[in-house]
């Protein structure tokens, strides 16, 4: 098979959902998770900026023109953009592939196959596209995504309009686009060079697959290189109770030791999953500030345990959410992670306080832009980007509407109306206008992987 990609791919904007400016009135406003909501509202962006927020007694004093695309947000909640903090997006094309299999069952005789023999160029970008999306469907407008032949994974984001931290994969054995392990920090080195500041919406990262799968020189390399190149740094850890007992040569008595024994937990190292944790863990991870990011969904699935945010959150721990890939969720819907992530959270703990609802609000906005580095999204702010989503309230199951926690208890994806990235109307009327999704869906069925 020839290379997907034969000349290099334009990264101009889209033309056709490029505007100067974005007015929406008459909505009600959410600014922050921890923000009143604010009656009939509006908001002015210029650019991929936000550049004024209102009520309607000063709307009149905005200036507008030709150029202006009004938007009437009656009956309709505008929030920021929600961040997925963790997700594989190519791996839809395994959605419901390996379903109801213990986690070394799941990626050994399952996952790990299918990648070797399906994953490609041409499967990433497509499966990608397909993840992207799903994603703005559901009101997601930044994914940090992590796998194999980043480079196509990141110009699928580039020609969706989505905003991204795309992480290229490392592990110690043969992967898809590196079929000699120790050319793996070499190839990543290559995929850094390429996307460092080639694109406004794109944020290069490295993820290294996890202490298991990563010698200690490998994983010390990797966090090398991204210190070097000021990148963040994804690693899975402490996600299933036998990890432990899989890592070589440990340098420490449990996953989060080992990797601060390695020199490797600082603030920009994000670490994924972080179910198995015992006190000495979460203070070192306070100590070093490292981040985590949970996935409920896909730690209920795999019966993986349950991970103690509130835990982390009493010690000051940075914490954010992500979906996980399709393989292991099935779905991207980052409404539907907020609802668990509190319910889990206090059937752990048993008590109905824990994790309120504007918290599990912040782990999907300002506390994922905070472990992401991206500190200028997450909230509806002048000078932020114009990150945007409307939801509409005009259903039965959001009505009435008192605060921001119906978003996390009532709320899904399908109530999403209209999304705005970096000032891009990307979806209006639940339709996406930056890509054709029939022909990515389309792509996707033709590479379906038929026999069982």
């Amino acid at each position: 098979m020839p290379l997907f990609f034969t000349t290099t791919p334009s990264l101009l904007p889209m033309p056709d959902t490029m505007t100067n400016s974005i007015l929406i009135h008459s909505c009600t406003l959410l600014a922050a998770p921890d923000a009143p909501l604010l009656s009939d509202a509006w908001l002015l962006t210029k650019g991929d900026t936000i550049a004024a927020i209102g009520t309607a007694a000063n709307l009149k004093q905005q200036e507008t023109n030709q150029t202006t695309t009004i938007i009437d947000g009656h009956g309709k909640l505008l929030a920021p953009g929600l961040i997925n903090g963790h997700n594989h997006c190519a791996m839809t094309l395994f959605r419901g592939l390996a379903d109801d299999l213990e986690l070394a069952t799941w990626l050994n005789e399952y996952i790990f196959p299918a990648e070797a023999r399906y994953v490609n160029k041409e499967m990433v970008y497509h499966c990608s596209k397909l993840a992207a999306a799903e994603m703005i469907l559901a009101g997601t407008t930044t994914v940090a995504d992590g796998y194999f032949f980043e480079g196509q994974a990141a110009q699928a984001f580039v020609d969706t309009g989505m905003r991204a931290v795309a992480a290229q994969g490392i592990i110690d054995f043969p992967a898809p686009g590196v079929p000699d392990p120790a050319k793996s920090l070499e190839t990543v080195a290559e995929f850094l060079d390429a996307w460092q500041g080639r694109h406004p919406r794109i944020t290069p990262a490295i993820f290294a697959h996890s202490p298991y799968t990563c010698s200690n020189q490998t994983l010390q390399g990797a966090k090398k290189l991204a210190t070097e190149r000021q990148v963040p740094f994804f690693i899975h850890v402490a996600e299933s109770r036998q990890e432990q007992g899989m890592i070589q040569a440990p340098q420490g008595t449990s996953p989060i030791r080992h990797l601060a024994a390695l020199g490797l937990l600082d603030p920009h190292t994000i670490c994924i999953h972080g179910v198995w944790l015992d006190d000495e863990d979460l203070d070192l991870l306070a100590t070093n500030g490292a981040g985590v990011v949970v996935c409920p969904q896909s730690h209920l699935k795999l019966a993986s345990g349950m991970a103690p945010v509130s835990a982390m959150i009493e010690r000051g721990i940075r914490v954010g959410l992500g979906t996980d890939g399709c393989a292991s969720n099935n779905s991207l819907d980052m409404f539907r992670e907020m609802d668990l992530l509190c319910k889990t959270q206090k059937v752990h703990t048993l008590d109905a306080t824990t994790l309120p609802a504007r918290q599990a609000l912040r782990c999907a906005t300002v506390s994922n832009a905070d472990l992401l580095g991206l500190g200028n999204i997450g909230q509806l702010l002048p000078g932020y980007k114009a990150d945007l989503i409307l939801l509409d309230l005009q259903q039965p199951h959001l009505a009435p509407c008192y605060n921001q926690d119906l978003l996390v208890y009532g709320a899904s994806g399908a109530d999403v109306h209209t999304v705005i990235i970096d000032g891009r109307l990307v979806m209006e009327d639940k339709k996406i206008l930056s890509f054709d999704i029939q022909e990515t869906m389309r792509e996707v069925r033709r590479l379906v992987i038929l026999e069982g």
